[in-house]
């Protein structure tokens, strides 16, 4: 099969030499895109007058046999053909003979690959949204069905002071709405279509780039064609939005590792997303977590690698580029596999509310609450601090909580405890009295799952 470049080239490329330069393995799976520029530069050149609107009508029949034949998996991509732009014309000038050939009229495929996989990017970033909601709105519902079960809030990995398990999911919540903005920023900032670039000085031709950009769903043209060609600054964006969302995803995964253990037991996973042990028979293991989190690894490679690959390039295009393929592919595998095993998991996990509200009582977290009172009461909260902390010494050594020390106890330490002491250090009048806009109460929690599914129910967003 000649090559398109044949000409300057003589001999017989070498089948090593053409497995390892032949990208046709994996950008097949850009055909699609390939054949709607392919479609769209056609009519742009009938419309110039650079081809005939026979040939254009010819051109589009083929392309459109051609995607049907791909759709249904009838087409054997082999190594011959080197990548699917060079496998689409040649397969198209099998078909319809000269007239395929005047497809690649004014074209490169140096801009050819950049349109495609700014398509294929533009694609992938609505279908990861979709599922970014998806995660979200399965936080949402079991954030409002838990927005009075009390827990622990951590720092350092100690308990801290009393939040609800509401208010921990609307953080992560929280989270991936960001990675949706993110990516809907990265959509925005690649809103402009390379294709009329050439290899990287545009053309002789009179193209109309403001056409194809138009019928491609681009705002404009790239304005500087040697950027237009060398440019997968959008590609390094989407890989890096992508790597803060495993992020988030892994943290959250990480959590629920944590939660599902017997030294917490806040949750228990649901049978569908926990395997066994092929020795210990007692296991329960939260492996799909364990997987997201490492698989956040794997998505900060593709980036590292993308980076890595980009960072010494001359203008315009080089070979080198031919690697971002697989990065994003990789990536845009991964976050997907990711994002759809979560929501089900999320959705279906059981909440232990009273083990979280036990873990809570012996962990000392409404101490804070407690030196909080003291100074509401007029004592200075540096004294009310060291107060309290010898209190919780002492409960530990008599093996009690704080509610539970007598009137007449706390009344020979300090003349300002009373019997209203006790309302002040429950665990959900603590959470309750912190009205604070964005704090734990229930309210609140059900307040920031509101504005959350309003968010959700926008499709716009």
């Amino acid at each position: 099969m000649a090559k398109l470049w044949t000409g300057r080239i003589a001999g017989k490329t070498d089948p090593q030499a053409n497995d390892f330069n032949s990208s046709i393995s994996f950008d097949q799976r850009l055909y699609a895109q390939d054949i709607q520029g392919s479609k769209v530069h056609s009519s742009m050149l009938a419309k110039q007058g650079i081809i005939t609107t026979e040939e254009k009508e010819k051109i589009h029949q083929g392309l459109e046999e051609i995607l049907d034949l791909m759709n249904q998996n009838k087409i054997e991509f082999s190594h011959e053909y080197e990548d699917i732009h060079t496998c689409v014309e040649q397969l198209l000038t099998e078909k319809i003979g000269d007239a395929g050939k005047k497809l690649h009229t004014g074209r490169s495929r140096n801009d050819q690959v950049a349109l495609d996989l700014k398509l294929y990017v533009a694609q992938e970033i609505g279908e990861i949204q979709k599922a970014i909601k998806q995660v979200i709105h399965a936080l949402c519902q079991v954030a409002k069905a838990n927005a009075d079960t009390i827990m622990p809030g951590y720092t350092h990995l100690q308990r801290a002071q009393p939040i609800t398990f509401g208010h921990t999911l609307m953080a992560y919540a929280t989270m991936l709405k960001r990675d949706f903005k993110r990516l809907a920023n990265t959509l925005e900032i690649m809103d402009e279509c390379p294709l009329g670039a050439g290899a990287l000085a545009t053309t002789t031709f009179n193209l109309d780039r403001d056409y194809t950009a138009k019928h491609l769903g681009f705002s404009k043209p790239m304005s500087n064609s040697l950027d237009a060609v060398a440019d997968r600054d959008y590609c390094i964006e989407y890989l890096s939005d992508l790597s803060i969302m495993m992020m988030h995803l892994s943290r959250l995964s990480e959590e629920m590792i944590l939660w599902s253990s017997w030294e917490f037991k806040f949750i228990e996973l649901d049978n569908a997303f926990s395997t066994g042990s092929s020795i210990m028979p007692q296991k329960k293991n939260p492996d799909m977590c364990e997987l997201i989190r490492g698989k956040t690894g794997r998505v900060y490679g593709d980036l590292i690698g993308l980076f890595t690959v980009m960072k010494g390039l001359p203008l315009a295009y080089n070979k080198d580029m031919q690697e971002d393929k697989e990065s994003v592919f990789d990536a845009t595998d991964t976050v997907m596999m990711c994002l759809n095993v979560l929501a089900p998991m999320i959705e279906t996990m059981k909440v232990l509310k009273d083990n979280m509200k036990s873990a809570g009582q012996k962990g000392f977290i409404n101490a804070t609450d407690c030196a909080d009172y003291l100074t509401k009461k007029g004592m200075p909260f540096r004294d009310a601090y060291k107060l309290t902390g010898e209190l919780v010494a002492s409960c530990i050594e008599q093996g009690i909580v704080l509610e539970d020390l007598p009137l007449e106890q706390l009344k020979q330490i300090s003349p300002l405890f009373d019997q209203d002491f006790f309302d002040s250090v429950d665990l959900l009048n603590c959470v309750n009295q912190r009205h604070v806009y964005g704090g734990p109460t229930p309210k609140s929690v059900l307040a920031q799952v509101e504005q959350m599914e309003q968010f959700l129910a926008n499709d716009h967003e």
